[in-house]
Parts: structure tokens; C-alpha cells; sequence
């Protein structure tokens, strides 16, 4: 048996992360030892410097965690607190409405 692409397998499941703020280490480690903490595995990460500011969008997969989206947005905000940077997670359906044209 073929088994399905990663897409298919996600389906539903994905959010999209995104972090905003000024560039420094250690940012993206921080960002994904709480998804990983939690279970989320990252599928997909583009990230772009604009002068001296991070601007990183993640899609991930969190069909294998047993936190919700609420509480995983308010630890993913609290260590945004921490490392001085804006993170902010939503439900993949969500943003796509969210950023129709």
C-alpha cells in the first residue's frame, strides 16, 4: 500500500506560527522546543530578515499533540514574552479565511 503524502496525512490538523520581532539567536530553537514539547511536528518554515527584524511563518502538523489550540497559542505568546519577539499560532482554515483576495 502507497501510503499518502504529508498534506493528506495533515489535513485538518495544521497551524501556521508566526513570529515577528527583532532578530537574535536563538529564536527558532525556542519556537520549536515548544512545538516539540507539545508533540507539533514542523513541516513546513520559511523565514526572511527585513533590516534587523525576524519575520518567520512555520506550518505544523498537530495531530499527534494533546493540547489545544487555545493553550498552545498562550504558551507559544508567553515565550514570545520571554525572548522578546511576537509569536502567534492559528488554525490553518482560519488563516487561509483570514487571507483570502
Amino acid at each position: 500500500m502507497i501510503s499518502k503524502n504529508i498534506k493528506e496525512d495533515t489535513e485538518g490538523n495544521r497551524i501556521i506560527v508566526t513570529v515577528i520581532g527583532p532578530d537574535k539567536v536563538g529564536i527558532i530553537a525556542a519556537v520549536a522546543q515548544v512545538l516539540a514539547s507539545n508533540k507539533i511536528n514542523i513541516l513546513d518554515i520559511s523565514q526572511t530578515i527585513l533590516q534587523e527584524y525576524l519575520v518567520m511563518v512555520m506550518v505544523a502538523d498537530m495531530s499527534e499533540s494533546v493540547k489545544d489550540m487555545i493553550a498552545l497559542r498562550d504558551k507559544l505568546a508567553e515565550k514570545g514574552r520571554e525572548i522578546g519577539v511576537r509569536i502567534d499560532a492559528q488554525h490553518e482554515d482560519v488563516f487561509n479565511f483570514m487571507h483570502r483576495i
